[in-house]
């Protein structure tokens, strides 16, 4: 039987769970230099901002960002100033942008920590005016302009009633402008070509207002690979960076898979017809089955969904989930297979030539794949390639 990456509780030195992820920070990397190579390389004048929100999309934030840093990523991301603060205790040099809500944070993080903030609303805007004030300091930050998402950011048709009071004052300096697209894995939605639109009508009224920012950025994963006019001067992939592209724009960029998610069977037993197994006693096996449970459960990120529906791999086998997602372990259908406890189990990845993806995991149980990475649980070790030392990072996108 193929065995994967070194399994973490073979080392004696580490007692866990045999339940592990393991990254390859080889691939994050290759993503990068693929979807900077997209949108012309170093040299084509579109940046790309690394997006390590989520821990990372739930590869380990830190280790990440120390490798897209080495890779040559001049900026990266996040969604709070927690976020930020780790990355930078962390060893993270490259600048550091929080997309978040400023007004619910400790904002004393954004200066000590020199990271990048947001400015998503006028009550933001004059809480990290006053905070600079009060330090008698200038800050760099970013304007996000709400097209239609209707989340945070000021509303793109009512620039002209709110900036120049949010912004007045000398203690702060708008850097870029941005926005972010609600339907860009929607191929037929109009939402996108309107957000589009009012972004550009944005700028314009901006620029009247005096605010003419050096950079200016909106592309997420999937708007990057539908319409290159969403480049700008920056973009900004969050899952292509995992090796996942958005199902509407798969193919459209080499990536390579990033996390796999592994565990072993602790035991094998057998069932009679009629009998159920895990909680809910939902469906009886109709023949004579041989299961083995898997120490992997919702706990470590796997969906309830996936009882019924979703697969595994075994001895290069592509096996089903019966029963009921338990906290702690599911059971899986090995009839037929010389299956005995230690044997490898793979829950995402490759085994003997057969794959499970996230992609097809997400497709599933009728979610997205960032949320099959993001929900990778706390308590699953994960283990990396070696990591390199940060580089000094280029000049700030």
């Amino acid at each position: 039987m193929r065995v994967g990456p070194v399994p973490p509780w073979r080392s004696p030195a580490v007692v866990v769970r045999p339940t592990y992820a393991h990254i390859d920070l080889d691939a994050i990397r290759a993503n990068f230099q693929s979807v900077l190579a997209h949108v012309g390389g170093p040299s084509g004048g579109v940046d790309v901002i690394a997006v390590v929100k989520a821990n990372g999309y739930g590869h380990g934030a830190v280790p990440v960002a120390r490798a897209l840093e080495a890779a040559g990523a001049r900026m990266l991301a996040c969604a709070d100033i927690e976020e930020g603060v780790e990355l930078r205790r962390g060893g993270v040099r490259a600048p550091i942008l929080v997309f978040g809500a400023l007004s619910v944070s400790d904002l004393d993080g954004v200066f000590r920590h020199d990271l990048t903030p947001t400015i998503s609303s006028p009550f933001a805007a004059r809480a990290l005016h006053d905070a600079a004030a009060r330090r008698g300091v200038r800050v760099r930050c970013h304007l996000k302009i709400d097209t239609g998402m209707n989340r945070l950011g000021f509303r793109y048709d009512n620039l002209a009633s709110t900036v120049p009071a949010a912004l007045a004052g000398a203690s702060l300096e708008i850097d870029a402008v941005y926005t972010h697209f609600a339907t860009a894995e929607d191929a037929a939605h109009p939402l996108f070509d309107q957000q589009r639109e009012r972004f550009d009508q944005a700028l314009t009224t901006l620029s009247g207002l005096g605010v003419r920012p050096r950079v200016r950025h909106a592309g997420n994963s999937g708007a990057l690979l539908r319409d290159r006019a969403t480049w700008f001067d920056a973009v900004r992939p969050g899952l292509l960076l995992y090796g996942v592209a958005p199902l509407a724009w798969a193919g459209r960029l080499s990536l390579k898979p990033v996390m796999t998610l592994h565990s072993r069977v602790v035991a094998v037993k057998g069932m009679r017809v009629g009998e159920t197994a895990g909680y809910g006693a939902r469906e009886a096996v109709t023949r004579a089955t041989t299961v083995a449970i898997v120490p992997a459960g919702y706990a470590d990120g796997l969906d309830v969904r996936l009882a019924g529906r979703g697969s595994v791999l075994v001895g290069g086998r592509r096996v089903s989930v019966v029963g009921s997602v338990c906290m702690d372990s599911i059971t899986i259908d090995v009839t037929g297979l010389d299956v005995t406890p230690g044997d490898e189990v793979v829950l995402l990845g490759s085994q003997s030539g057969a794959v499970i993806g996230v992609a097809e995991v997400a497709a599933t149980i009728g979610t997205v794949p960032h949320e099959i990475l993001c929900r990778t649980g706390a308590r699953i070790v994960r283990t990396y390639d070696a990591e390199p030392s940060p580089v000094a990072s280029r000049a700030t996108p």
